[in-house]
Formats: structure tokens, C-alpha cells, sequence
């Protein structure tokens, strides 16, 4: 019977010690019986959604406990009747402890514990060998319910990503002596020092990347999406880093939506986080339109292309407003473009991600115009328009980072006037880039008013008012 990564029950009895241990020497040893019945319980919940419960989801249940705890004695009816039983993941109360005592000593012993169990989770989602969406799902989903606690009871977000198989492995340096930051003073192994002398360069930071990804506005369900696909790829990866087969998968994207809603810097985000968890090399954004792909001349826009290609290898080739290279019939150069941009597709598969965008019915033509480009598209992110509160808060903030502070009543207004934005909007509506429109303009308006004062002070010159977002009738 196949087991995780071709292990044998016992090889991830090992990996599961290696987890535990680890978290203990940042929590507290006292909670290893609490902890095994919880991490049981998400495995439970866990395979529910894999649709059946095999004898190999038996043998790693039985291998669920910690150091000095007794050994499970699952049976294949008992599992399958608690999985069909057990469906809804709480927190558990010892989190609460945690989070709460991290809180009050600065410590990072919960962030430990949500790093360490979505690990753990993982390797069990693989147990029969096919990784679903829907577990995929389940797993971000107890990361965002843990990572809540955490939020609600004060911890600092800080730290940086870790690599799964940085410390899963039975022969690896513990997790404390490979986590960032540790100093050698701390005591780290030997082997942990001269793994982060010899280091390779960086690349880019997770978790500064996953909390970048948070703080956009509104964007919730694309948000949930690319949590989802990241966990996917963990999987993916460790899986063909352990000789396993993968099922084929097509990781090209397309983003649809208006202009302003974000899909380019979400593009950047995704770019850095598959560079993160090692799915591509570099992690870079080339972004181009079809002025950057097609020329004016037979055999030019092939080179033109392979060139935006070739910049663009080891990270993700934007191809903004798409639709373009196919809109001009049957002779126009666009379609050469298509065609280059389709071989690359296959020539570098392993290291290179292709994303569309562009409004939603042209992006439906342009896909449909080519078999080729249907067949390696298969995952669609739809960027809704902001609504007049979202609007607001990326105004509020772009005032925020540029040192200008809204008044009561300037808040006020720019919440009636977004809102009116919003309702009112047409064809032409350009979400995003309607606020940065909207910030220089008040930005000019505020200058005037303020050169016309004798003295102003810091608070004058920081302070917008009502009528620095309107023309000067008002």
C-alpha cells in the first residue's frame, strides 16, 4: 500500500517527531496530548473532503502521536465513521493560551504552531496521491482561522516563511536552528551555521508577500484563490521533490476584470510567492501589451515576443489587455505574437507562467479565438469593481503614505463622492486609477490653498479639508 512521498507509516511517524518537537521547544511539551488529538482531528476533517477513506489513511492516522504518547489503534470502519462524523475546524482552547501568552511576551510560539500543523497537513492531504481543491481549501482555511487568533490577541506578525522541507525531515537541523533571525549566541548546530553561511541568494519573503497580498482592499475571493493555488503548488513541489508523479496542471492564468482593480499588482504578488515556495526560479513580473509584443514587419513580431519571453523566464509574462493580439484579423501580426507566446508556453513550461488580462467579454473572444490558448488556460481570477467604501480606503490610504491627514469632514465628503463614483459608474469607469486620479487632483487643490496661508505649520500643511476634493464653486 502506497504511503505519503513513498514513505512507509513509520518513515511519517518521523516527520510528524520532527514537527512536534520542533514546536515544542517553542511552546510548551505539556500540550503534547492536546496537540495530538487536535492534529487527529484535522486530519479527520481533512480527509473528509478527499470523497474515501483508504487503509493508507489508517496507517498514518496510527502514526498521529507524539514522543511518550500511546500509539492510536485506528481500524478502517472506526476512521471512516469518524471522518463522516467530523466536519467543522475550531481552534483549539491551548491556541487561545498561546496566542495570548505570545501576545503579552513577544514570543512567536502560535505563529510556530500555524507553520508546523499546515505542514503536517500537507503531507497528509497526499496520502492517497491526489491532492484536491477542496483540500487544498480545507488547509486555508485552518491557516486563516489560526492566523485570526493570533491577530485578535495581539501577535506582531514578523518572521519569515520557512520551507516545509527545511525541518519536516527526521535528518534535518531542527526548526529552531534553521529560523531566521537565530543568532549564533542562541545556540544553532554546527551544520545550521554553515547551512546559513553558504546560503544562495534570498528569494523573495512569504510571509511579507502573503501579508502584502492581506492588505489589498477589498479583492476577498481572488485573495482566497491565490491561498488555495499556493498551497496546491507547496504540494506539487514537494511531491516531484520526492519522486512522486504530479497529474498535469496547467499553471497559466487569466485575470479579468476593469481597469484599476488590481490585477497587475496581484500578478506581482503571485510572481514572488511561486518564486517563494520554489515553483519558479527568479520570481519576476514582465509586463507587456501588444505594442510590446508585435511589430510592423513580417518576422519581427516573433522576435519581438521571444525577447518579452526570454526576459520573462524564471518568473510571469503579464500580457495586459490580450484580447488586442487577435483583434485584428486574420493577417495582423497579433496572431504571430499568439503563436510564439503558445511555444514558449510548452518550450518552458517548468519555469515560466503566462497571465492574461483584460476586460471580461474581449478576454472570452480572445481565448475562444485560438484552440491553442483555451487548453492552457484553465484558471480564471474575475476582479470585481471597488465599491465606494474600498474606494475610500484606498484613498485614505495613498493620503496615509504620502503624509496628508483627511479631517472629519473631508472623510465624509470623500466617502459621499466615492460612493457617487461608484453608482454612477460607466464603460469608462476606471476603478483604481479613478482614486489616483482623484488624490492628484486633491493633492493640487490642497497646494493652492496652503500657498495662500502666511505660516502654515506641519498640521496645515498635512491636513486636507472638504473643499480641497471639489472644484472651487463648492
Amino acid at each position: 500500500m502506497p504511503s505519503t512521498w513513498n514513505r512507509s507509516p513509520e518513515e511519517f511517524h518521523k516527520t510528524y517527531l520532527a514537527n512536534t518537537e520542533a514546536f515544542y521547544r517553542v511552546g510548551s511539551k505539556s500540550l503534547a496530548k492536546e496537540l495530538d488529538e487536535f492534529v487527529t482531528g484535522c486530519a479527520l476533517k481533512l480527509w473528509s473532503r478527499a470523497g474515501s477513506i483508504s487503509q493508507s489513511h489508517v496507517d498514518m492516522a496510527n502514526q498521529i502521536y507524539s514522543k511518550g504518547q500511546e500509539q492510536p489503534k485506528w481500524l478502517l470502519w472506526s476512521l471512516t465513521g469518524s471522518v463522516c462524523e467530523d466536519d467543522v475546524f475550531l481552534p483549539p482552547a491551548f491556541f487561545w493560551d498561546l496566542a495570548e501568552q505570545d501576545a503579552r511576551r513577544g514570543s512567536q510560539a502560535s505563529r510556530t504552531f500555524i507553520r508546523m500543523l499546515t505542514n503536517i497537513l500537507l503531507y497528509l492531504a497526499a496520502v492517497d496521491d491526489d491532492v484536491s481543491f477542496a483540500e487544498a481549501e480545507f488547509i486555508t482555511q485552518c491557516a486563516d482561522k489560526l492566523g485570526a487568533v493570533c491577530d485578535a490577541s495581539g501577535v506582531a506578525k514578523s518572521g519569515r516563511a520557512l520551507n516545509p522541507m527545511d525541518y519536516v525531515s527526521s535528518n534535518e537541523p531542527s526548526f529552531m536552528d534553521k529560523a531566521p533571525g537565530r543568532r549564533a549566541e542562541e545556540g544553532g548546530t554546527a551544520e545550521g551555521k554553515k547551512a546559513a553561511a553558504e546560503k544562495p541568494a534570498e528569494k523573495p519573503d512569504f510571509d511579507e508577500l502573503m501579508a502584502r497580498l492581506e492588505e489589498l482592499v477589498g479583492l476577498e475571493s481572488v485573495k482566497k484563490d491565490v491561498k488555495n493555488l499556493v498551497n496546491l503548488m507547496k504540494v506539487r513541489k514537494l511531491r516531484q521533490e520526492n519522486g512522486l508523479p504530479v497529474p498535469p496542471m496547467s499553471l497559466h492564468m487569466v485575470f479579468m476584470g476593469n481597469p484599476g482593480t488590481g490585477k497587475t499588482t496581484v500578478a506581482r504578488l503571485m510572481a514572488g510567492l511561486y518564486a517563494a515556495i520554489g515553483v519558479l526560479s527568479k520570481g519576476q513580473l514582465m509586463e507587456v501589451d501588444r505594442s510590446g509584443l508585435v511589430a510592423g514587419y513580417v518576422g519581427q513580431t516573433a522576435l519581438k515576443t521571444q525577447e518579452a519571453v526570454k526576459s520573462a523566464l524564471g518568473g510571469v509574462l503579464f500580457i495586459d489587455e490580450a484580447y488586442s493580439l487577435s483583434s485584428g484579423g486574420e493577417n495582423d501580426f497579433g496572431r504571430e505574437a499568439i503563436e510564439t507566446i503558445l511555444k514558449a508556453m510548452e518550450d518552458h513550461r517548468d519555469d515560466l507562467i503566462v497571465i492574461v488580462a483584460g476586460y471580461d467579454k474581449p478576454m472570452e473572444r480572445f481565448l475562444s479565438s485560438n484552440p491553442g490558448l483555451e487548453s492552457r488556460f484553465n484558471k480564471y481570477f474575475h476582479f470585481p469593481d471597488y465599491k465606494g467604501e474600498e474606494l475610500l480606503a484606498i484613498f485614505k490610504a495613498q493620503c496615509g503614505k504620502n503624509g496628508y491627514l483627511l479631517t472629519a469632514q473631508a472623510e465624509q465628503a470623500a466617502g459621499e463622492m466615492f460612493n457617487a463614483l461608484y453608482e454612477n459608474r460607466d464603460e469608462n469607469f476606471g476603478n483604481g486609477r479613478d482614486v489616483r486620479n482623484c488624490f492628484e487632483d486633491m493633492i493640487v487643490r490642497q497646494s493652492n490653498r496652503v500657498a495662500a496661508m502666511e505660516d502654515p505649520d506641519r498640521e496645515a500643511l498635512m491636513a486636507v479639508l472638504p473643499e480641497d476634493l471639489r472644484d472651487g464653486e463648492a
